[in-house]
């Protein structure tokens, strides 16, 4: 019999979940444009709209390239938990260009991926990367931005990693992890699944502890490193197009 109750339930579920996504999305953008607008000032006016735009597409279509290429930690973390690197396009973007091309550049990889392999998480664990990504990326970038040079990239990249892990496993633990165990079979199967890798998970926030953070600060750890040993070597190389545009208006 057809449940018009549950339909309507369903409905009002899968709507709060987008309003959710389109409001920190909004919120994160925001953050990155304000920061631009006030502190970077001069520095983002040296790219025209059509450099920032190009860059952003090459950047966004590696990072979704790199998201295709996920594993599981099965040693450390359930399954649907899985490594990727997709951050670190995005994190050379957002160092490059600056934080609003780190979140555009987040959402595109998403939207991106969305298009050539759809969703295995009812777009729960796609949420996930673009928010926890993002925590890694503003951080990172704004520290950055602000006095830009090689001691500021690492304690930038750094503190990125460091403020993925609390606010990702808090993320996880207070809302994606509740949000997962509502779509796909209650709390007790995640914990369990949890339980199957470690058997000191009997908890959402054992789950968290044991699992969540040390993942992010894997996942944290190998982009920051990637990106402090590639972005000062491919930096001039892009800053020479920079150039090279300012002689043609000049």
């Amino acid at each position: 019999m057809f449940d018009l109750k549950k339909l309507f339930a369903d409905v009002g579920n899968n709507l709060g979940f987008i309003g959710v996504c389109l409001g920190i999305f909004a919120g994160l953008f925001l953050i990155a444009f304000l920061f631009e607008r006030f502190v970077m000032r001069e520095r983002r006016r040296r790219f025209s709209d059509t450099h920032f735009i190009t860059y952003t597409a090459l950047f966004s279509a590696m990072a979704a390239v790199l998201m295709l290429l996920e594993f599981p930690l099965t040693f450390l973390a359930p399954e649907f938990y899985k490594l990727d690197f997709s951050e670190l396009p995005v994190m050379i973007a957002t160092f490059y260009l600056g934080p609003v091309a780190g979140v555009t550049s987040e959402l595109i990889k998403i939207a991106l991926k969305l298009l050539i392999r759809g969703t295995s998480t009812a777009f729960v664990g796609d949420f996930a990367n673009f928010v926890v990504g993002c925590a890694f990326v503003l951080p990172a970038s704004m520290i950055y931005h602000a006095k830009p040079g090689k001691k500021t990239a690492g304690i930038g990249l750094i503190a990125g990693a460091l403020i993925m892990t609390v606010f990702g496993s808090a993320f996880n633990g207070l809302y994606l992890i509740p949000k997962f165990a509502q779509m796909f079979g209650g709390m007790d199967g995640i914990i369990s699944m949890g339980s199957a890798v470690n058997g000191h998970i009997n908890s959402v926030w054992t789950l968290v502890f044991f699992s969540v953070v040390p993942f992010n600060l894997i996942k944290g750890t190998v982009v920051a490193l990637l990106t402090f040993l590639l972005y000062k070597r491919i930096s001039p190389i892009m800053h020479m197009g920079d150039a090279r545009k300012q002689r043609r208006r000049a």
